[in-house]
């Protein structure tokens, strides 16, 4: 099995800086987006801490036994999610650090969806609202739940996911990395298969697109092409944020 991926961001039509960060390492297996928040530039800066954190923690070793969400498992899958889990705290940790040292960063915080490949195997981890989905057997499938106060309505059943697009509020996270201290992201395993693509993306396309429209755009574009359509068509949609997609291809060897 083979990972092939690809990669586009834009600021859009509206926003002089991109507070997008990713990162697309096919031969580890790892890729994340990360939708920076906060005045003076700083949603740049904590998006930017964040995937060099949260990279650096997956790929280098820094010892789990640090965080406060450690969990003992003998379960190989849970550790990788726990290590998920404090690769983000971590983030947090040196978001608050940079605040610390330049008070203009006050009220950075950045969200983070992480997709991590190993033996034929997804670990996810997310928190905020940029998203990862699976596109299988020309059907889209969101991985994600967005940590949002829009959210928290729908799930108890006093907002539908149609007004939900349009509602003033949509965009308030009730989680993200760096301003709402420690976090507990969502996280998952699950196997993978030749042909399978999955789609990690900031809400710069989610905001103009849902998902059906994401799926038929799926299933008429090339997935080598898939990145760069769906960011053109974002733009194209209206959309008046930052937007940043990464494809991940998985392919026989």
């Amino acid at each position: 099995m083979r990972l092939e991926a690809s990669a586009r961001t834009d600021p859009g039509p509206v926003r002089e800086t991109n507070e997008d960060s990713m990162i697309v390492d096919p031969d580890a297996g790892l890729f994340i987006v990360a939708d920076g928040m906060g005045g003076h530039a700083s949603g740049e800066v904590a998006s930017a801490i964040a995937v060099e954190t949260v990279a650096e923690v997956l790929l280098g070793g820094a010892n789990p036994d640090e965080t406060r969400l450690e969990r003992a498992t003998e379960d190989p899958a849970e550790a990788i999610r726990e290590r998920l889990r404090y690769a983000m705290n971590q983030a947090g940790v040196q978001i608050r650090k940079a605040v610390r040292d330049n008070p203009l960063h006050t009220g950075m915080g950045t969200t983070v969806a992480v997709l991590l490949v190993e033996d034929e195997v997804a670990h996810l981890a997310h928190v905020g609202d940029s998203r990862i989905y699976l596109f299988r057997d020309d059907r889209l499938q969101r991985l994600t739940r967005d940590h949002t106060v829009v959210q928290k309505e729908i799930d108890a059943g006093r907002l539908t996911p149609e007004l939900a697009r349009i509602v003033p509020h949509k965009n308030i996270l009730t989680q993200s990395v760096g301003y709402h201290g420690p976090v507990e992201p969502d996280t998952a395993t699950r196997p993978v298969q030749p042909g399978d693509v999955f789609i990690l993306c900031s809400d710069g396309l989610t905001d103009p697109l849902d998902d059906e429209a994401i799926e038929a755009i799926c299933r008429e574009t090339d997935p080598e092409d898939l990145a760069e359509e769906l960011v053109r068509r974002a733009l194209d949609g209206g959309t008046e944020d930052n937007v940043t997609v990464v494809t991940v291809r998985v392919l026989d060897d």
